[in-house]
Order: structure tokens, then C-alpha cells, then sequence
């Protein structure tokens, strides 16, 4: 920018000539020449442009927080406004905890004392730097000088309490802050930047109860309390939880999401497979002009992937018009996930050549894929290429792939030789990929060695004692089927319940195993009464190989048809039209006679079926799935 630089003179002469040239400063290299302008004429020893030169410097879009510090430094003469300037400055930069130093500074000068403005900014560098032993010095300091009754200061002490994970301290002083003339009772006075305050810190405690008690509690909300609700709930699985706050917040709360409420209730829809929510949001960030960023984006392309909508996934990923390396990830590991395996590695090379550096969660992304697929050298290739050509540090996603890899590749030993070999700590998702794979090539031997370690590990994980007990129940070794259960019995290990979800005109359904709680229980019944008798006449014989209890064949029949996800397709068959897709997400891993069921049920209804197991999408179609059978 052009720049005249004038004689001295006093500030009271032309009091507004350095601040009308200060308005238009737009960069650090403006700043710079102004700057230097006011310092040849001496103007800059008027507090009025020097606080203005300051506040540019430290709170700016092109801030500069050494830059400031010089300048406020050098300043001959400061008021509460520079002190607060750089306080603020300091709490939002990368030593937050400097923010209290200029604070000790500020008490010592004198000239200032601190004010309401001062102990916000200083309590948010106690929290963002966790020292509650400072912050409690603060907040004392508070207290001395009256400001216990200003909510913003309160807000924050709040919030440094409930940030250093002390929710007692924070509770008792949002407590005392809100308690009214009766005992106990809530002062209603719109105090919502406090009550958010408190509801966040029970949500990143892990304390959703007390979080949602609270937010119950609420005299009012703003979309910042919806959100912080939705996103504690959908973060810690709770995902029906989310979508149903998510819904009331629009029809009874009548408050409008906005794009953080669409980032946190995303991965709640992702968690459901509920493509028909998914739809609406992306429709609702469209036509409400909600810019689909990076990170948004990533968000739909992960949730079209995990909603069994590979197809339009690919579509927005392809539309968007900026990409980072989260969002080609989704995309690759969206493909992997559906057992897209040739497209996952194409678009790791369209990734390349669009000058985006992979991370290590690419390669978990590849990797997977060349695992659903059997690509066992391409695996060894990338798994090669990311720790000796990148230098990437392999973790122990990573070797989980690997092992999974070569286990289904019949390559036992080679995966628990990698596995035994591995830089990192084991855990018991590892092991279990490996058990995985005992169980489907059959190898007792090992797979007891395997089970016994995963049993060291996580003793009350009932997934080892299972998988065991199915390699023993396949073989018919039923007198070790009853030690596993008798051991599980003794230890109180329970198997994890199967679930099953279905979601129709936007509401989730979940079915358990011979689930009859539903409201169109009878109907369901009926309907898989229809089933067995078509499957039967197609010649199906059950796969009852799995089935944990000794028992004659009529009644292991019987146990496996009415598992949650054949229910969910029964229920979807008799409320739906004959052209509707069914997609169920399936909590565990899809077992081999409800395969066979899918496969034979999509071609005697001529319906399409996407089921989403714990490990993988599988889309049957006209009686064949896209898994190959390889799974």
C-alpha cells in the first residue's frame, strides 16, 4: 500500500491521521510500514495508535503473536485495553499459560488493575493449558476483587475447572453462580453460556447421564447446547440417542442445525446406516447454502460409504471442489469397506497424481482393501512401500491388516510370525484377526494357542471364548465346546448380544436375537415362516455348524432363523415395495448360514440386500454377494 509519511507532530494536532491509515492496514507487511512511520514521526508514543498497532498485531486475521509481544514490550505507556489485548493474544496462541504471566506482570506495574475483561482470557490459558493450580490462584484473585457475580468470568472459571477434569470444583461453583432465592432451584435467566459450559465438560468426562440431566435442566438452549449433546452422544456410540436429539431439536426445540450440528450428527447416521437421515442432511446443508468443506465433506463421503451408498459417495467425493488427505481416505477406505478393492487402489494413484501426500491412515485404507479382496503381493507392496520408502511408522492398524491378510490368505504362519515380530504393542484386535483366521482354515492347534493368549489379554472379552467354541462346535468336539462355556460361565463372560438395524421412512429399527417386542411381531413371524418354507424349496440346507449348544438339528435350525438380521429382512419385506433395497447394519460378523440366507432371499424376492457386518459390506444380488464368498 501507498504510504506518505508526514512531519511530526502531536496526536492532538491530527489525532486521526495514523489510525484512518491503520483502518486500512490488510497485512502484516501494512502493518510493518505504519508501524515504522509512527515510530520516525513519534507518534507511536501516543497510546491511542500504539494500543491500535498492538491490538492488530496480537488479534488480527494476520496476527503475529512475537510481533506483538515486541510492541507491547515497547510501549511507554499501558492501559487496561493493551494488558487485555495481549492476555487474550496469549491464551489463544501456543503458550496459553503465558497469558497468566502478563497477568502477574499487570499486578506488579500497578498502573492497570485487571478488570472483567482481563480474567476470561487468563482462566481460558489456565484451561487450555491445564494448570489448575494457576487457575485456582485466579479465580481467588477473582473472588478479591468482586467479580464473582460477572457470568463471563464465572463462565470461563467454569470452564477451566471442567477442563482440568475437576467436574466437582466446576459444579459446585456453577451451582453457587445459579442457585436462586429458593434452595437448590435454578435461577431462569437465559444464563446459557454457563449451562453449555457445564454440559460440555460431563460430555468430554464421558459422563452423558449427568451431561444429558443437565441439558434437560437447561431454561434455555442455543444450537450450541443441541450440539454439544449430539456430538457427546454420537462420539461415544450412543448413536439412536443422537439422531433422536437431533430430530427433537428441529420439531419440538424449533432450532435450525447449523454446520457444526451436521458435523456431529453425522457419524451418529454412519454408526446406524441410516442413509435416509444422511440424505436429508446433505440436502439440508444444500439448500440452506452450508458450505461442504473439507471436513464436512469428508463427513458425507463417510457417511454415504458406511450407509451402504458406495455409488453415491463417489459421486459427491468426485463434485467436491477441495479435497485434503481425510477426505481421499474416506474415499478409499469407503471402497475397501464394500470390497471395491481394483477402484480403492485407483484412486490411491488419482490421489498421488493430484499431489496429495498419503498419510497412514491411507495405507490402512489400502491395506484393508487388499485384505476383503486376497491381494496378498499388492498388500506386502504397500505395507513395504509406506515403512521403507515413505518411512512411515507402521502402527498397529497396520499389522492388524496384515495379519488379517495373510490369515484368510491361508498364510497362518507368516501372519503370527509378523505379529510376534511387530515393533509395537500388541493388542487384543490383532489377536482376534488372527483367530479369525484359525477358525476359517480350520487349525485348532493354533487357533487354542491364539485364544489362550487373547484370553491373557482380555479375560473378559467374550469374542475369544466364541471363536473358540466355534472352531471346537465346527469340528464336533463338543465336550471342549462345554469347558469354553463352563469356563465362560465361571468367569461371568457374556457373548455380545447380536443387533440388527433397519431403517425405514427415516426411523431406525433394532432387532435382537429372536426379537418379538416389535409392534409387527406377528406379521415378522409369518413372514420368516414364508421364508423357510421358500428356502427349503430351493434346497437350502442350514449351516448349523456354529451353533454353540449340542443339540439336535431341528433345533439348531430353528436358533439360527431368527437371528436380528434375517428378522430386519423379514420386517423390511413386508413394509416396503418390491423394488426397495433393504440395507441392515449388523453389529457382529455375519455368519455363514445367514450368507447363504441373504444370497438365496435376494433371488426369490428379486430384491437387492446390503448388509453391513462388523468387518465389511456385503451386496447380494440375485442370489450372488459381492464378497465373492470370499469374507
Amino acid at each position: 500500500m501507498s504510504l506518505t509519511i508526514a512531519r511530526p507532530t502531536t496526536s492532538a494536532t491530527h489525532p486521526s491521521t495514523p489510525l484512518r491509515e491503520l483502518s486500512r492496514c490488510r497485512t502484516m507487511r501494512d502493518l510493518n510500514q505504519i508501524h515504522a512511520a509512527l515510530i520516525k514521526t513519534g507518534q507511536i508514543h501516543d497510546p491511542l495508535p500504539a494500543t491500535e498497532i498492538l491490538k492488530l498485531a496480537a488479534v488480527s486475521d494476520f496476527r503475529d503473536i512475537v510481533y506483538a509481544r515486541k510492541v507491547f514490550d515497547g510501549m511507554t505507556e499501558r492501559n487496561s485495553y493493551s494488558y487485555n489485548t495481549m492476555i487474550r493474544a496469549l491464551a489463544e496462541g501456543d503458550e496459553p499459560l503465558e497469558a497468566v504471566v502478563v497477568l502477574g506482570r499487570m499486578m506488579e506495574d500497578g498502573v492497570v488493575k485487571p478488570n472483567r475483561f482481563t480474567f476470561p482470557s487468563v482462566l481460558k490459558g489456565c484451561a487450555e493449558g491445564f494448570r489448575v493450580e494457576e487457575g485456582r490462584q485466579v479465580h481467588a484473585l477473582v473472588l478479591k476483587m468482586g467479580l464473582e457475580g460477572d457470568e463471563f468470568v464465572v463462565s470461563n472459571a467454569v470452564r477451566m475447572y471442567v477442563n482440568c477434569g475437576l467436574m466437582e470444583d466446576g459444579g459446585k461453583l456453577f451451582d453457587r453462580f445459579n442457585v436462586g432465592v429458593g434452595r437448590g432451584k435454578r435461577r431462569v435467566d437465559g444464563r446459557v453460556v454457563l449451562w453449555n459450559v457445564m454440559v460440555g465438560g460431563y460430555v468430554r468426562a464421558g459422563e452423558l447421564e449427568a451431561a444429558r440431566k443437565l441439558f434437560d435442566q437447561m431454561p434455555e438452549r442455543s444450537v450450541v447446547s443441541w450440539n454439544g449433546i449430539i456430538s457427546g452422544y454420537a462420539h461415544n456410540g450412543f448413536w439412536k440417542e443422537a439422531l433422536e436429539v437431533f430430530s427433537d431439536m428441529q420439531v419440538a426445540a424449533d432450532v435450525c442445525p447449523n454446520y457444526v450440528t451436521l458435523v456431529s450428527v453425522l457419524p451418529a447416521i454412519s454408526g446406524l446406516g441410516a442413509l435416509a437421515s444422511g440424505e436429508w442432511v446433505h440436502l439440508y446443508a444444500e439448500r440452506n447454502k452450508i458450505t461442504i468443506d473439507e471436513v464436512l465433506g469428508s463427513a458425507l463421503v463417510d457417511m454415504y460409504s458406511k450407509c451402504g451408498s458406495i455409488e453415491k459417495a463417489v459421486q459427491l467425493f468426485n463434485r467436491l471442489p477441495q479435497k485434503n488427505a481425510v477426505t481421499w481416505n474416506c474415499i478409499i477406505a469407503g471402497l475397501a469397506m464394500h470390497g471395491r478393492a481394483t477402484e480403492a487402489l485407483d484412486y490411491f494413484v488419482k490421489m498421488e497424481q493430484a499431489g496429495v501426500a498419503p498419510t497412514d491412515v491411507t495405507y490402512i485404507g489400502l491395506l484393508s482393501a487388499c485384505s476383503h479382496a486376497g491381494l496378498v503381493n499388492e498388500g506386502r507392496s504397500f505395507f513395504n512401500h509406506m515403512t521403507k520408502v515413505l518411512g512411515l511408522e507402521p502402527r498397529v492398524e497396520h499389522y492388524t491388516c496384515m495379519v488379517d491378510l495373510l490369515g484368510r490368505a491361508g498364510l497362518l504362519s507368516e501372519a503370527e510370525e509378523l505379529l510376534l515380530s511387530m515393533s509395537v504393542e500388541h493388542d487384543d484386535v490383532i489377536w482376534k484377526a488372527l483367530l479369525g483366521a484359525c477358525k476359517m482354515h480350520g487349525n485348532v492347534e493354533m487357533g487354542e494357542r491364539v485364544a489362550g493368549r487373547l484370553m491373557e489379554l482380555a479375560p473378559r472379552d467374550s469374542g475369544s471364548y466364541v471363536a473358540l467354541s466355534n472352531m471346537y462346535a465346527s469340528s464336533g468336539d463338543w465336550d471342549e465346546v462345554a469347558k469354553v462355556r463352563l469356563m465362560m460361565k465361571n468367569l461371568d463372560v457374556r457373548k455380545d448380544p447380536g443387533c440388527s438395524w433397519i431403517e425405514l421412512d427415516g426411523e431406525v429399527h433394532e432387532f435382537l436375537v429372536e426379537d418379538n417386542k416389535h409392534q409387527k411381531a406377528k406379521e415378522i413371524h409369518l413372514m420368516l415362516e414364508e421364508i423357510s418354507r421358500n428356502l427349503m424349496l430351493a434346497g437350502h440346507i442350514p449351516d448349523t455348524s456354529n451353533v454353540l449348544l449340542q443339540m439336535d438339528e431341528e433345533e439348531k435350525h430353528s436358533s439360527i432363523q431368527y437371528h436380528g438380521e434375517r428378522i430386519a429382512v423379514a420386517f423390511g419385506l413386508i413394509s416396503t415395495s418390491s423394488q426397495t433395497p433393504l440395507r441392515i447394519v449388523k453389529n457382529l460378523r455375519i455368519c455363514a448360514d445367514c450368507h447363504s440366507f441373504m444370497k438365496l432371499i435376494s433371488r426369490i424376492y428379486k430384491r437387492r440386500i446390503i448388509v453391513r457386518d462388523r468387518k465389511r459390506f456385503h451386496h447380494f444380488e440375485d442370489g450372488l454377494c459381492s464378497c465373492t464368498d470370499y469374507w
